[in-house]
């Protein structure tokens, strides 16, 4: 079970959960909310996010990215813990799971459901699986922006409420940012024995110095979602309980220009936390 739960990535969960809990927080503030719905669409995001981590664990392994040399946490496959077989066997198991819970999901929002949940599952397996994986060739970004954040939350938003609004899309893309922060961080920890194993993310491609500079629009820019939130309800302060969190954000930022290697697993597991910590102020500012 220790095993298991290293590849699980339980770290990792709140990119998952996050998304969940601020399109349904939303949806409370606009006058409809649904537990079970809620608890659903959580059970499937977390299933999809550790279905994601077991592929990226095997085909990473199987594809020479993860040696004796890596900077990160220990990976399952890589280090004789979990054979390839039954790794993939466990991906599956957890996809399946996934689409079972996936069935309720649809009969409450229909196709469109349908559609993100094969999207996320195919995007998870494709990431580092089959002949073109996308987080080899520098669309890792691109993938964790749409999915963690753009779909995600207006997803929630939509099955709860029935509909999609704007706010619901400008949440997403803050929390996409986010969630994109911190593979920038796994990616300039890694950049120099990607580079060598021939795996092209932005921070290979574009160098350090950008990964740097990505980081910290990344983790500045979503603050400007709930000052907008805040002009536009006039009298509504709530959402800029955010901002207690500014100063975790400039002391990542600092940590991101001075640690290198691996000390930037620090500065990746306070990104996740600084993730979640601004998830919880901002859906706290739109349930009050």
């Amino acid at each position: 079970m220790k095993n298991w739960l290293l590849a699980a990535r339980l770290k990792t969960l709140p990119a998952a959960i996050s998304p969940v809990i601020l399109g349904s927080a939303l949806s409370i503030h606009d006058g409809s909310f649904y537990f079970l719905i809620f608890s659903m669409t959580l059970l499937a995001a977390v299933f999809i996010q550790i279905g994601t981590n077991f592929a990226n664990d095997v085909f990473d392994f199987q594809k020479g990215i993860d040696k004796d040399d890596r900077l990160g946490p220990i990976r399952a496959t890589q280090s004789g813990l979990i054979s390839p077989k039954e790794m993939k066997i466990a991906m599956c198991l957890i996809f399946i799971l996934a689409i079972c819970v996936g069935f309720y999901l649809a009969y409450i929002g229909g196709w469109p459901i349908v559609w993100i949940g094969l999207a996320s599952i195919t995007a998870g397996i494709a990431y580092t699986g089959g002949p073109y994986p996308l987080g080899y060739h520098g669309w890792g970004d691109v993938f964790v922006f749409i999915f963690f954040g753009l779909i995600a939350v207006p997803g929630t938003y939509y099955l709860q409420i029935g509909e999609v609004s704007e706010l619901s899309l400008l949440i997403g893309v803050a929390i996409g940012m986010l969630s994109n922060a911190i593979l920038v961080v796994n990616n300039l920890r890694d950049a120099d024995t990607d580079k060598l194993s021939g795996k092209k993310t932005l921070a290979v491609r574009l160098g350090k110095f950008f990964s740097k500079i990505q980081y910290s629009l990344l983790i500045l820019i979503p603050f400007t979602v709930p000052v907008y939130l805040w002009w536009i309800s006039e009298n509504e302060i709530s959402p800029l309980l955010t901002f207690f969190s500014i100063p975790f954000s400039l002391h990542l930022i600092k940590q991101i220009f001075f640690l290198t290697g691996s000390e930037l697993n620090l500065v990746l597991s306070r990104t996740a936390s600084f993730h979640f910590v601004f998830t919880m102020l901002f859906s706290t500012g739109l349930v009050i």
